[in-house]
Order: structure tokens, then sequence, then C-alpha cells
């Protein structure tokens, strides 16, 4: 039999473990909230597409998800950057991106699935490569050019 100091001093070691799990538990609660927001599709104007056809600025292979940089010449010859999201690399390495997927100076034809502020952002649908290749999105794999 424990004598009740002994019984006490489990008791407050079990209150503080207890209080731990809790207070563990509502911290990932709240971090899963801001989480499931940055991941969402709010932002994007869901079900419309945009393609354009311009030049790699710049190819962000690395977590938490990839980027694409592209100029792209309007109409009246002025140049918007795009900026084309998509997953971390091991979820894209299936359709196809890897680190060398592009670079500086390639063109390329991008649909994006916009950001619905109108500025010049987007979701990744599909990439064209300069060859033919065409590397989708999540799910998808990379489609090699038509032979000739």
């Amino acid at each position: 039999m424990r004598s009740p100091e002994e019984q006490l001093g489990l008791r407050i070691l079990g209150v503080t473990m207890r209080s731990r799990f809790v207070t563990l538990l509502a911290l990932g609660l709240l971090m899963a909230v801001p989480l499931s927001a940055h991941h969402g599709s709010a932002a994007f104007d869901t079900g419309k597409s945009v393609t354009f056809k311009g030049t790699v600025t710049q190819w962000t292979y690395s977590n938490p998800h990839c980027l694409l940089s592209v100029d792209v010449k309007g109409e009246d010859g002025k140049v918007v950057t795009w900026l084309a999201e998509t997953q971390a690399p091991n979820i894209m390495y299936p359709a196809g991106y890897r680190r060398d997927s592009f670079k500086a100076g390639d063109e390329v034809t991008v649909t994006v699935e916009p950001v619905k502020n109108g500025q010049p952002v987007g979701r990744i649908q599909k990439v064209v490569t300069a060859t033919g290749l065409t590397l989708g999105t999540l799910g998808s794999v990379a489609i090699p050019p038509a032979a000739k």
C-alpha cells in the first residue's frame, strides 16, 4: 500500500499528464483550422480556367508548393508575370514534375484555375512544354509529345 504522499504525487503527475495531453490536443485542433483553410479552394475561381503562353522566369520545386513564374506578353505589349502554383514535389512527382522540368527562358503554355481577385495567380491544371510534353495536376500522369 502506498503512503498518502505517494498517492498524492501520482495524482498530481496524472493531472499534469492529462493536462499536457489536453493542451496538445487543443493546439492540434487549433492548428488544423488554418491548415485546412490554407489548402482550401476559397481563393480560387473553381471551375474557371485561364490559358496563357509565355516564358519561364523561375521554377521553384520545393515544399510546401511548387511555383512556376511565367512572363506573358499581353496584346498591349506589356509583360505580366503570372505565378502558377501546385502541390509539393512528392505529390506532383507522379504527374511528371521534376526539379529540372522548367528552366528560365523555356516557352510554355499554362492552364490555371485563377484566383478570384483577378491577380495573375492560379493553380496549375496543365503545362505544355515547348517539346510538347504535357504535365497535369495531382493524380494525372505526364503525357509525352505525339510521335511524328
